[in-house]
């Protein structure tokens, strides 16, 4: 198989990526810095790379560059269309995963504001904006930030970041969205930092992880898929348990 060269990334392979292939779907975990389409800034895709192993595929959503986690690719036309139709009826659950700066206690919570999206952001707006719906839940609380899961039942262009920040709650490193980047000394007690270098973040990039997705496939049958973490997500998440 091809390995790939990629700016953040090195050899990328597609299969490696693969958590789940039927005739119908392939299921990746997305790695962070990786478009999903095509993008002018880089050479290698998502999509570049699954037509590398079937020139059918087309990528049925899109995950923001910076975000991790599951995609959903179809394998041929057909399988295209219909999840483009489950998607227009609201039929796909997906779950996501955030860290975000400062403590959040989030129970059941809807954030329902309208949004507004322009060419690369999105925006809560009464007047001119979509419906739009996002459920969150927080999953633990640390020191200084905390760990949500969000269910964005609309999809609009940066619905989770846009009502997130709209609700005071930015993910760590979200720049677009007044988020903050994470560092060891914010979170460790007597850290040591030596004068002359500067203190690199501990994840640099949103923190967001499309986490969980399910949806009746085809044939009729269920299908339920989890992805793991990426190594920065993991490691942000591990120092946080570590000094909490």
């Amino acid at each position: 198989m091809k390995r790939n060269t990629h700016k953040f990334l090195k050899n990328v392979n597609f299969d490696d990526l693969v958590l789940y292939k039927d005739k119908d779907f392939t299921i990746v975990n997305k790695p962070p810095h990786l478009s999903s389409l095509e993008d002018r800034n880089d050479s290698i895709n998502l999509l570049k790379l699954a037509r590398e192993v079937n020139p059918e595929a087309q990528v049925c959503h899109r995950l923001d560059k910076e975000t991790s986690g599951l995609l959903v690719i179809a394998n041929h036309g057909d399988a295209y269309k219909y999840f483009a139709g489950l998607l227009e009826n609201r039929e796909v659950k997906k779950v996501y995963h955030a860290i975000l700066t400062g403590l959040h206690k989030f129970k059941s919570f809807e954030a329902d504001e309208p949004l507004y999206s322009t060419i690369n952001k999105s925006r809560v707006d009464f007047k001119g904006g979509k419906p739009s719906l996002t459920l969150v839940e927080t999953l633990e609380l640390f020191k200084k930030h905390t760990l949500i899961k969000c269910f964005p039942v609309t999809g609009r262009m940066h619905q989770i970041r846009a009502h997130l920040a709209h609700h005071q709650a930015t993910i760590v490193h979200d720049k677009d969205y007044g988020g903050v980047p994470a560092h060891l000394s914010e979170i460790k007690r007597n850290f040591n930092q030596k004068k002359w270098e500067e203190e690199k973040p501990i994840i640099e990039r949103v923190a967001l992880h499309s986490f969980a997705i399910a949806f009746k496939q085809m044939d009729g049958s269920i299908l339920e898929l989890e992805a793991p973490y990426p190594k920065d997500f993991a490691v942000l998440l591990k120092q946080l348990r570590k000094f909490n």
